[in-house]
């Protein structure tokens, strides 16, 4: 998997690829992404709404969308199977990782799904060109294929606690994760999922860029909050968005694909 490209690399390439803006804030940031789009992004880039390209039909934030409705979604799009999609965002929660998590699911060909490192910050920071042009691109035909080993359900979760199938990783600060903060909303209750380890999904990242640690430094830190790297892992954290920065993390230490407990905590601590 190709899961990282360098600001370097995609200024080089902007005609090449396809490029989205997925970025996404909590509702405390008071941010409205898609303003924040029209004012400046990529060249040749197009808003990637993650709510509305969720599934409408469920009360959880941002589940994954039924296959026919992603098909919609990248058709309307123009999005083919065989586009290289760049995708960034300029979030604090790394919203990205989420739509490059949601192509796998879909089926896109792994090596044709990346995330820009360090994002619309580093892009930014480094005086590349920016636009406020909206492109339009011509319907096509998408076709996906779901890949359901790569998500986990609230029955699952619940099994694994007994069976220890899998370890179970959340991404959310260590505060929320112990009880010790009040989520974000309010039908839920504090606390973690039984059995589950904490490595909260900030860690994994440099402060100066936003861009990911290296490798050896991914898997230092999984094995400093005692996270087995040998063993299957799984991520949740509050709603979906941050477990696939764990996600990705995992993939560059191990070459595997995701494991996301899409209802994450939005639908394990409803009180």
């Amino acid at each position: 998997m190709r899961s990282l490209v360098s600001t370097e690399w995609l200024n080089e390439n902007l005609d090449n690829v396809r490029i989205f803006d997925a970025s996404w804030h909590l509702p405390v940031a008071n941010r409205d992404a898609f303003r924040e789009f029209e004012e400046a992004h990529i060249k040749n880039s197009i808003f990637f709404d993650i709510d509305k390209n969720s599934n409408q039909n469920s009360s959880l934030p941002h589940m994954l969308a039924e296959k026919e409705d992603w098909e919609k979604i990248l058709s309307r799009l123009g999005i083919n199977n065989s586009d290289h999609v760049i995708i960034y965002d300029n979030s604090d929660v790394i919203s990205s990782c989420r739509i490059w998590y949601n192509f796998l699911y879909f089926g896109h060909d792994a090596n044709l799904i990346s995330i820009l490192d360090g994002g619309l910050k580093k892009w930014l920071d480094e005086k590349r060109s920016i636009h406020k042009k909206i492109e339009n691109f011509k319907y096509s035909k998408y076709n996906a294929t779901e890949n359901s080993s790569l998500v986990l359900n609230k029955s699952q979760i619940d099994s694994n606690i007994k069976d220890k199938i899998f370890e179970l990783v959340d991404a959310r600060s260590r505060e929320r994760f112990l009880g010790k903060q009040p989520e974000f909303r309010k039908e839920l209750r504090s606390g973690n999922i039984e059995g589950s380890k904490n490595l909260p999904f900030t860690e994994l990242i440099n402060k100066s860029d936003k861009t990911f640690k290296k490798k050896n430094e991914l898997t230092d830190i999984f094995v400093n909050h005692k996270v087995d790297i040998n063993k299957n892992l799984a991520f949740t954290c509050g709603s979906g968005i941050t477990a696939c920065v764990l996600g990705l993390a995992n993939s560059i230490i191990s070459g595997k694909k995701p494991l996301i407990y899409d209802g994450s905590w939005s639908e394990y601590g409803l009180k």
